[in-house]
């Protein structure tokens, strides 16, 4: 699926979507204060789809007017969603107050930065959270939409894949690192959590290639180092890759499927050096006052709620474990590296 849209003139709203079906007319959703107030299709036809082999017809052009949504000129506050997909592709919202920039937070842990998110969703006119979650093409037109030059994104996108999209001179990017054993204590917790998921068939497939890493987690005690040290001895393919240095990963390879080797830590702190904004969340309120300042947002900084004490005792239980200092040793390099650079910045 691909958006684009032309304009909101107050009393029409015009843009495009072409769907993956090049048989099917797209449809739009209006929503008001949450409520659903009229789908519209496509009615309008354009050639160019044609040519360039996106559709069948070409028929993908909408228009949203008054006489779909009574009173369209005075409504402040709309969302446009794709029918099928369900997918944001329009926000109005009044012009107060809002931030004119597109902004990216790279999340790196498995657990997004909720309080963050939240904190500077009303500051912005698009809003997409878990943006790594979403195909390819839909993403592509969510990281350029030259139409939405107040954008809010976030989600754990592998970097070197679209670092083309995510330059200076298109938006502001920020990461938020974690210390690696809290992160590592937090993947573990979270796949043992999901092992009801992982034994039932009818939600199994949720869990993609992760179900068999976590019926794997279940088996053991997290709470005991010798569970633990079997643990890792045993770990199947998925769970070693969702464990192994994931921030690495994340900065340092262009695929799910890569390899990772020790030259892709060079690849990621070379990266990370590139993204505009970095900070830790064990020095959270330089971070979040530097991000702040940036997009020109008075409002007090949030406050990251606690990790949970169970995690808290697994970081430290990890740390006794010698294959766990292996397996995390260039994400320990590179958070301790970011945490030191902050360190003397804001002495």
């Amino acid at each position: 699926m691909r958006y684009f849209i032309d304009h909101d003139q107050g009393d029409s709203i015009r843009g495009w979507i072409v769907p993956d079906n090049p048989l099917a007319i797209s449809r739009v959703v209006v929503s008001v204060d949450g409520r659903r107030v009229a789908e519209i299709p496509a009615r309008f036809t354009d050639e160019v789809f044609k040519r360039n082999g996106w559709h069948a017809t070409g028929q993908c052009t909408f228009m949203v007017s008054p006489d779909e949504v009574p009173g369209l000129p005075e409504i402040p506050r709309l969302e446009l969603y794709d029918a099928d997909t369900n997918v944001l592709v329009y926000r109005r919202v009044p012009p107060e107050g809002r931030v004119r920039l597109r902004t990216m937070l790279i999340n790196t842990g498995i657990e997004p930065e909720a309080v963050l998110q939240a904190a500077l969703f009303p500051h912005f006119q698009h809003c997409y959270f878990g943006v790594h979650k979403l195909p390819d093409e839909i993403l592509t037109c969510v990281l350029t939409g030259p139409a939405a030059p107040s954008a809010f994104l976030s989600g754990a996108v592998t970097i070197p894949r679209y670092e083309n999209f995510l330059t200076p001179d298109l938006m502001i990017t920020a990461i938020l690192l974690q210390e690696p054993q809290i992160e590592m204590a937090t993947r573990m917790l979270w796949l043992k959590a999901r092992a009801g998921d992982a034994a039932d068939p009818a939600r199994s497939w949720r869990l993609g290639p992760l179900a068999e890493a976590a019926a794997f987690a279940d088996e053991y005690d997290f709470t005991d180092v010798k569970s633990l040290k079997r643990f890792f001895r045993m770990l199947p393919e998925s769970a070693y890759r969702l464990l192994y240095n994931p921030l690495t990963r994340q900065l340092g390879t262009r695929m799910p499927e890569d390899r990772l080797h020790p030259g892709n830590s060079i690849a990621a702190i070379e990266i990370l050096a590139r993204v505009g904004i970095v900070g830790h969340k064990t020095r959270f309120p330089a971070f979040a006052s530097t991000l702040f300042d940036r997009l020109g947002i008075a409002a007090p900084i949030p406050v990251l709620p606690a990790i949970p004490a169970e995690t808290q005792a697994l970081a430290e239980r990890l740390r006794s474990v010698k294959a766990v200092e292996e397996m995390i040793v260039f994400d320990v390099a590179m958070s301790d590296a970011v945490k030191a650079s902050v360190d003397k910045s804001w002495s």
